[in-house]
């Protein structure tokens, strides 16, 4: 058998002071997520964080640097590869439906974090890093 990460995109973006979020429903259970996704066939890491965002949140999104790389292996055995990604919301599409999996957007200071469920480990860390002031240039990525 061939092992294969899932590689996955998010974006941690912030507004006055708050960050935005999405809401899924997964197993029967409201979770805590920063818009994200997984990388498709053909895209880069930056287009697949700008397309998973508009989807999942009806914002357009300018990623402006790197948060960080995160290897995160689930109970169930697969393994994640995720780039996190800082920016700024640009414009909001009031009229786009979301991805179906997405029960609604809000903005959520990052103390309340804690007071919900999240889709995974790598939510709070993205969110610590990005406060903590990790930002690395776009530069860093190369698409060959």
């Amino acid at each position: 058998m061939v092992w294969r990460p899932r590689v996955t995109v998010a974006a941690v973006i912030e507004r006055e002071g708050r960050l935005l979020m999405v809401e899924e429903r997964r197993g029967g259970r409201l979770l805590l997520n920063q818009p994200a996704g997984h990388l498709e066939s053909g895209e880069s890491l930056i287009q697949a964080v700008v397309r998973e965002v508009l989807e999942e949140t009806a914002w357009d999104f300018l990623p402006q640097a790197l948060i960080g790389l995160y290897r995160w292996r689930s109970a169930d055995g697969d393994t994640f590869l995720r780039a996190a990604f800082a920016g700024e919301p640009l414009y909001w599409h009031e009229e786009r439906a979301l991805d179906p999996d997405i029960e609604r957007c809000l903005w959520v200071a990052p103390t309340e974090l804690a007071q919900h469920a999240l889709r995974s480990p790598l939510v709070a860390r993205c969110v610590e890093d990005y406060l903590a002031g990790a930002r690395y240039p776009l530069a860093l990525l190369s698409d060959l």
